[in-house]
């Protein structure tokens, strides 16, 4: 435990739903909910508008829009969402080396490492310098959170929400977690956070004084003594710069369950497609493919097949998740696909397609064999909230998807409000506009409208100052 608050926890507030009321004029102040819009869809975001309501992620959309009928439901824009947490990251960067990110919108950074504070005073000027400068970049909002552990710097985020800033002073940890419910701990899930309560322990005092041996025989030995010590505040985990990935992957859940095995093969497809860019722009490659399959009674059947050399081929990776597909039953109906690959290196085995051809020819020589590689026998998952992924258009057909971007030849940047029978509903306005822009309706197949890129939430860019100083 440190002597100085010199870990800071950054959170940004309702970050989804925030970047697009920061987009769109007409939704600043009203709620907004950021999901999967289908029969099936989960609520990744909610702003604090439609929290009012009760409305809160992984929930169903259709509660949602039972609880909140009149808010905003709009279709994730991952890549606006990356280029935003992107700028936010690099102003953490500047504090130090050691940032440690734990999602888009969530990270934590070693004030010490980077030498921009070493006592109270300083810790609490740069996390004020730090929120203002967020709000010139992106004109988001952020909570920060300033303790001497990580664990005790994300609790003191999330208490300073919205749109504040908590500093826990070292030595008092044990008093402010006293009365706090067990869930506030890491690694106190709904689960562990049950048994606990069943066992008379519904407050992080109860944990402390029940003792280690007791949370050991409840628990187990590493969660028991973990926990123990987190109760009395104790919390030595280092900020960790580099969080290696282990997988990178990609999933979609349909509306309506997929039963033609050809539609299901160009989903498989699709989706390789995909999980390839991903692991391009992670600059890393692969050398085990998974491919995942949740059926219409919610089992969740996983293959795998491993290359001889790590790759990011997209037509190796297709190959081989169509492959995988080959030995498993959809005939009942999929609800959810999902392509991912493993193993992952900084290099690619370029000669994958040659390899696989020589190793063909001698399969034949030899009268048998394989060249798919092994693989992995079907388990069941246990399913949990599955992720928001923003259906991509199939060939041919124009999607209008509420809440993207769109660009009129006559009308300029707006943004689809909804669509329907042939109807698509679009709201011009930008970031910049001063109240909200004019509705207009058109056909879906209109010439004149097509997609648009999102526009900067804030100016047209410009050079950001430093953290250190000011």
């Amino acid at each position: 435990m440190r002597t100085a608050p010199t870990i800071l926890h950054l959170d940004m507030d309702a970050f989804y739903a925030a970047v697009e009321q920061a987009a769109k004029p007409s939704l600043r102040g009203k709620p907004v909910v950021v999901g999967g819009l289908g029969p099936r869809g989960v609520v990744a975001t909610a702003s604090y508008e439609a929290r009012r309501f009760g409305v809160h992620s992984a929930m169903p959309t259709a509660q949602a829009r039972r609880l909140a009928p009149h808010a905003a439901y709009l279709v994730p824009r991952f890549a606006l969402y990356r280029a935003v947490s992107e700028l936010v990251m690099e102003l953490l960067g500047r504090l130090s080396p050691l940032v440690e990110p734990l999602s888009l919108d969530e990270a934590f950074v070693d004030l010490e490492a980077g030498g921009v504070a070493d006592d109270e005073a300083s810790a609490r000027a740069v996390g004020e310098r730090l929120r203002e400068q967020i709000k010139e970049l992106t004109g988001l909002s952020g909570s920060v959170g300033l303790a001497g552990s990580k664990m005790l710097a994300k609790i003191a985020s999330e208490e300073a929400k919205p749109d504040g800033l908590r500093l826990i002073v070292p030595g008092s940890e044990r008093d402010l977690l006293a009365p706090m419910p067990v869930r506030i701990l890491p690694g106190v899930g709904p689960a562990t956070g049950d048994h606990l309560r069943r066992a008379g322990m519904t407050t992080v005092a109860h944990l402390a004084e029940a003792g280690e041996d007791e949370l050991v025989r409840l628990l187990g030995k590493a969660h028991g003594a973990s926990l123990h010590r987190m109760a009395q505040g104790l919390d030595d985990r280092p900020v960790v710069a580099e969080r290696d990935a282990k997988s990178v992957s990609v999933e979609d859940t349909f509306d309506v369950d997929l039963h033609d095995r050809v539609r299901v093969r160009s989903e498989v497809e699709r989706l390789a497609d995909r999980c390839v860019e991903r692991l391009r722009g992670a600059g890393r490659s692969g050398r085990t493919v998974v491919l995942k399959v949740r059926r219409f009674d919610f089992s969740t059947l996983t293959r795998s097949e491993t290359l001889r050399g790590p790759t990011d081929d997209p037509g190796v990776v297709r190959e081989a998740a169509a492959r995988l597909l080959e030995g498993v039953d959809t005939t009942g109906g999929v609800r959810l696909l999902g392509v991912g690959v493993t193993g992952l290196a900084d290099f690619t085995q370029e000669d994958l397609f040659a390899q696989a051809a020589r190793d063909a020819e001698a399969a034949g020589a030899e009268g048998g064999g394989s060249v798919a590689g092994d693989a992995g026998e079907a388990e069941v998952e246990v399913v949990a909230p599955e992720p928001v992924e923003v259906p991509e258009e199939a060939a041919g057909e124009r999607r209008w998807l509420a809440g993207h971007d769109v660009w009129h030849a006559e009308y300029g940047a707006g943004w689809v409000q909804g669509s329907g029978v042939g109807r698509v509903t679009v709201r011009f306005e930008e970031p910049g506009s001063v109240g909200a822009g004019r509705v207009r309706t058109f056909r879906v197949d209109d010439p004149g409208l097509e997609v648009g890129e999102p526009l900067p939430l804030v100016g047209r860019g410009g050079v950001v100052g430093d953290l250190r100083s000011g």
